[in-house]
């Protein structure tokens, strides 16, 4: 409506008039959120004022009925870039009836102990893009401009509430323009608290051999020149360094891996802008927005037909990881410096600053140490990183955005619980670590962390730990951690829960994967059946599950593991994990399929693939059980099946054997007749892995067989889980687990719940994988203190428990 509209409603009679007291709650502070709304009841010609409070936006506005009710829909709508809107309430008032028409902002009110949610860095916006590229603008070509729609925030922020004294950004005065639009409600960087410019600060260089370039143009015509000359150049960020060549320079990649000792697994790469990812990539409508979204993750995207799609980045897969420039510095490794006759590439690796195993660089003195002997220059900015973030990963199924990893542009964005409850700590897994907060009703994630391996990262699990917990000003009344004795975040949780005299509990691997879809989707309390696939995890037999069917009832914590895959045994246990062509021998054994048949082919690749000393080894475990393990993993049966097959006996990175299968399997118009049996609520091996076999020594080319066990495994299981719904009387299956990074079995096998009248949650919030870990242990916990509460009250009550 109008404000002429308005005006009409109102000379028609006062009793349309109608006062609201609405509150907005959510990432509402230091994002334009208040200017938005004056903004918006000036266009609808409301009266009344806004002002927050750190946990809202509170709002009075008067008017007519119709204009108030567009005012809320568009409050949650229309919100600026950087807000996430989580909940408007609106309660009607008395009007004041005084025939005013100004809308003002208030004076922010402060209440002693209330913690702001901040928001987190995103990618620069079209308005501070076009001012970096105008040579008449003041920030013309500066590495740091950003507004209130975009740049850092969560990895500038040393203390909350969020303000400028409170950032990394406090020891950069603003100079006198920057104040004046500081202070102005209607500049585009009014409250931008990391606001600054060339005269400002911050201010980046360049380190060589010991020596140091200052100057911004000086600085990036090094940088091109070296990444010409195929160097590596080590670059400081938002929230970390990365490590960058030209991605078309396949020696300069070469020396990347060797340095970084990276053999094989994938490196992302950064395009010039959308036309460039699309001259390597085929790239969807669906993809596009993801690719161009704010948050400016990697996405995974099918390599474009008819083009070599840089080789050497991504060996043997069909993908690659693509981003496009998210921060100002990153578009000025691709701007040519005026008056230079270098081009920089159009491409560029994108990839971790870090040595295989240890966590993201994020601090110069660090990086100078530990990648001294990878990069051949720095360049370095003087704006420091409080908290350190990786970029994310996504990836689209079926149209929709997954998450691989979810860090840099959506941590540490709350997932919203269904109510509030105490602070607990949730430390997450061994690998693709994060942890989990919660306060009140928000489960606070951190961004990813990594493999927990070193002795680094467990230093910066720590760091970062002590870092957020006091941000939100929290003590936890809980700490959780997995049931697996080894893992060393558990190991953690116990020595905090000795030091601080807070509670310990261990939960179940999978049940915290189903408990985190769970949550996501706000059904807590709402019976379903989880099918929770991955690489491994603790079981409750003590064996190695990774296959399982797990029912949950309207208690979280009422729990049945009701179907999983048959079990087969693992020889040398982690050793086997290195080794597909191992697991297949163990595949072959449990099933009794005879390994020295000679006939046709000769013996399969997974036989060929070991020497006889070591073929001997593993004969011997197998036969005495002895150095083996069982396990139900479909992690280990997708490396067993791809060795089987031929395509990976040896692994150099997690899941690279799965990868690959996934990829080949891609590449196949028709999949081979590969069946699957269920009996007894399991998933049986026999008839697919003799399929598989008398395939191979038929010559059915391994693509369709690759095709036809995704198949055959998404059908068997969900076979067996419509069984399992319809005997419980559920409608509701989710899919969580590493495995379901899977695109092709995801699709797949929900296509086929779908058809069967299942609702199948997948993920869209926190990662499939064990990055999403964490929040499923986190309400897991709240759901343990509820229990105990209950026990409690119904003991004083006088009811036995």
């Amino acid at each position: 409506m109008t404000a002429e509209a308005a005006d009409t409603a109102v000379v028609a009679g006062r009793a349309a008039v109608v006062r609201h007291r609405l509150t907005v709650r959510g990432v509402v502070q230091g994002v334009g959120f208040r200017p938005f709304v004056a903004r918006l009841a000036e266009d609808l010609g409301l009266a009344g004022h806004c002002g927050n409070d750190e946990v809202s936006v509170f709002v009075e506005a008067e008017g007519p009925s119709g204009a108030l009710t567009e005012f809320a829909r568009r409050l949650r709508c229309d919100a600026p870039p950087l807000a996430v809107v989580l909940g408007v309430t609106v309660e009607e008032i008395p009007a004041h009836g005084d025939g005013a028409r100004e809308f003002r902002i208030v004076p922010s009110v402060h209440t002693v102990g209330a913690r702001t949610l901040v928001p987190p860095d995103v990618g620069i916006c079209v308005d501070c893009a076009r001012e970096m590229a105008d040579p008449a603008d003041r920030r013309y070509r500066h590495p740091f401009v950003n507004c209130t729609n975009c740049g850092p925030r969560f990895t500038v922020v040393t203390d909350l509430p969020y303000d400028r004294p409170a950032t990394t950004m406090a020891v950069f005065p603003m100079c006198p323009p920057c104040a004046r639009e500081y202070r102005d409600p209607t500049d585009r960087r009014y409250h931008a608290q990391p606001i600054c410019c060339p005269d400002c600060g911050p201010r980046i260089f360049l380190e060589t051999d010991g020596c140091r370039i200052d100057g911004d143009d000086a600085v990036l015509e090094r940088v091109h020149r070296e990444l010409a000359a195929g160097g590596i150049v080590a670059v400081k960020g938002i929230g970390g360094f990365h490590l960058v060549c030209d991605a078309g320079n396949p020696g300069a990649v070469r020396r990347l891996r060797q340095r970084k000792h990276r053999p094989a697994k994938p490196f992302a790469v950064m395009a010039a802008d959308p036309s460039v990812a699309q001259e390597v990539c085929t790239v969807s409508t669906a993809e596009r927005e993801v690719l161009r979204s704010p948050a400016r993750p990697i996405v995974l995207l099918r390599k474009a037909a008819g083009t070599a799609g840089v080789p050497e980045v991504a060996p043997g897969l069909d993908e690659l990881g693509v981003l496009l420039p998210y921060a100002p510095l990153h578009h000025l490794l691709f701007a040519p410096v005026p008056g230079s006759d270098v081009r920089p590439p159009r491409l560029l690796v994108m990839t971790s600053g870090n040595r295989g195993g240890e966590p993201l660089c994020f601090d110069n003195d660090d990086a100078r140490h530990r990648l001294g002997g990878i990069a051949d220059v720095f360049l370095m900015h003087d704006r420091d990183i409080a908290v350190p973030c990786e970029d994310s990963v996504l990836t689209v199924v079926d149209g929709d955005a997954a998450p691989i990893r979810r860090s840099r542009g959506y941590a540490p964005l709350p997932v919203l619980l269904d109510r509030a409850g105490p602070t607990v700590l949730a430390v997450g897994a061994e690998v693709k670590n994060t942890f989990c907060l919660t306060r009140q009703d928000f489960a606070f994630c951190s961004g990813h962390l990594g493999d927990m391996g070193s002795l680094e990262s467990r230093r910066a699990f720590d760091a970062t730990v002590t870092l957020l917990s006091a941000l939100h000003d929290v003590r936890p009344a809980l700490v959780v951690a997995d049931d697996h004795p080894g893992y060393s975040t558990r190991s953690w949780a116990e020595d905090f829960s000795a030091r601080t005299g807070v509670d310990l509990c261990t939960v179940q691997h999978h049940h915290a994967h189903v408990a985190a879809l769970a949550a996501e989707h706000r059904l807590i309390g709402s019976p379903l059946l989880g099918i929770a696939f991955d690489g491994t995890g603790y079981g409750c037999d003590r064996t190695v599950w990774g296959g399982e069917l797990i029912r949950v009832g309207a208690d979280l914590l009422d729990t049945d593991r009701v179907g999983h895959l048959q079990s087969f045994s693992l020889p040398g246990g982690d050793v086997a994990v290195r080794n597909p062509a191992r697991v297949a021998l163990a595949l072959l054994h449990e099933v009794g399929i005879d390994i020295t048949d000679t006939t046709d082919r000769g013996d399969l690749p997974c036989v060929r693939a070991l020497q006889a000393n070591e073929r001997a080894v593993v004969t011997a475990q197998l036969a005495s059980g002895r150095g083996c393990v069982r396990t139900t993993s479909v992690g280990r049966l997708f490396d067993g099946v791809a060795s089987l097959l031929g395509v990976r006996h040896r692994v150099s990175y997690e899941a690279q054997a799965a990868i690959e299968l996934e990829a080949l399997a891609r590449t196949a118009r028709t999949p081979a007749p590969i069946e699957m049996r269920v009996a007894d609520g399991q998933l049986l091996l026999g008839d697919l892995l003799d399929g598989l076999v008398t395939g191979f020594r038929a010559g059915v080319p391994v693509p369709e067989l690759a095709l036809g066990f995704h198949r055959a495994l998404a059908e068997a299981t969900a076979g067996l889980a419509v069984a399992l719904v319809r005997e419980a009387g559920m409608d509701t299956v989710g899919l969580t687990g590493g495995v379901f990074q899977n695109r092709l079995l995801t699709s797949l096998l929900r296509r086929r719940l779908e058809l069967a009248g299942l609702t199948v949650l997948t993920h869209h919030v926190v990662p499939p994988n064990d990055g999403g870990l964490s929040l499923g242990q986190a309400v897991l916990g709240l759901a343990v203190l509820g229990a105990e509460r209950r026990t409690r009250t119904e003991a004083i009550d006088g009811v036995q428990p």
